[in-house]
């Protein structure tokens, strides 16, 4: 699910939550070592999802927000923000000269930059996150 985030919206903030859980607390993320993600430059996206991106030939931006149930993806267009919302039981992630991410039927794929190599260490912990919440599910 894709939401227009540039405003700040009651009914928003309840759906995120619903969904993929409340933000970790400021000393759960400091535990952590973070929660969010550098931003990273967008190579590729989805035909489904070139709405989100702008038109001109600009740089796109993204950067992730890790939450317990799942993933926060916050797009950057112009001067509007878009977010959207993944739980972990429909993430897919892909190392393909960058990362791509997928799910309901949609990607975003990251460019492999100076940007992207920081978040290496992000991006492990994401995939742990993604590996406990599986786990729970595990059937033998």
């Amino acid at each position: 699910m894709i939401l227009d985030s540039t405003y700040q919206d009651k009914e928003h903030k309840k759906i995120i939550e619903g969904l993929i859980g409340k933000p970790y607390s400021f000393f759960e993320s400091i535990k952590l070592k973070g929660v969010g993600s550098k931003r990273m430059i967008i190579e590729n996206v989805s035909p489904n999802m070139q709405s989100y991106l702008n038109s001109v030939s600009d740089i796109n931006y993204a950067n992730i927000e890790l939450r317990s149930r799942g993933i926060l993806i916050y797009i950057n267009k112009g001067l509007k923000n878009f977010t959207w919302i993944i739980p972990y039981y429909q993430l897919v992630l892909y190392k393909t000269n960058g990362a791509s991410i997928h799910a309901q039927g949609k990607f975003i794929h990251f460019r492999n930059s100076k940007t992207f190599r920081e978040n290496k260490s992000f991006f492990d912990k994401l995939l742990d996150k993604k590996v406990i919440y599986d786990e729970q599910y595990r059937f033998q």
